[in-house]
């Protein structure tokens, strides 16, 4: 009798992602809105692919977001906003935004939404 092999959440989260990555990519002129979510905290970075570079980034681990209290989901909200204003500040109006795999739910919906209520068009 053979047994099926079940993969972790995490490796399934990785094969997601890099279906994902191979039609998505930032450019010079839209670069990708990258999101990963751990645990108990929420990363966004702004990165032009052509470069390999980012160009701005925003964590709920940063000193102004870390002593405000809420859910995580409001952390997000906040972490969204943030990346926003400082893509903004770098000329940057349009993203591509890559979810990393995860489902468009939550802490990344929110995110999402906060970065497009703060003038971020993707």
């Amino acid at each position: 009798m053979t047994q099926k092999i079940v993969a972790s959440r995490t490796a399934s989260r990785v094969k997601r992602h890099t279906r994902i990555r191979l039609r998505l990519a930032g450019t010079g002129g839209r670069p990708r809105l990258a999101v990963f979510r751990s645990l108990n905290h929420i990363y966004a970075q702004v990165i032009d692919d052509a470069s390999g570079s980012t160009l701005a980034a925003a964590s709920s681990l940063e000193p102004t977001l870390k002593t405000q209290t809420g859910t995580k989901t409001e952390d997000a909200k906040r972490v969204g906003q943030l990346v926003a204003e400082r893509a903004k500040a770098a000329g940057i109006e349009q993203v591509v935004f890559d979810r990393a795999g995860f489902k468009y739910h939550g802490r990344v919906r929110s995110l999402a939404e906060a970065a497009r209520e703060a003038g971020l068009d993707f």
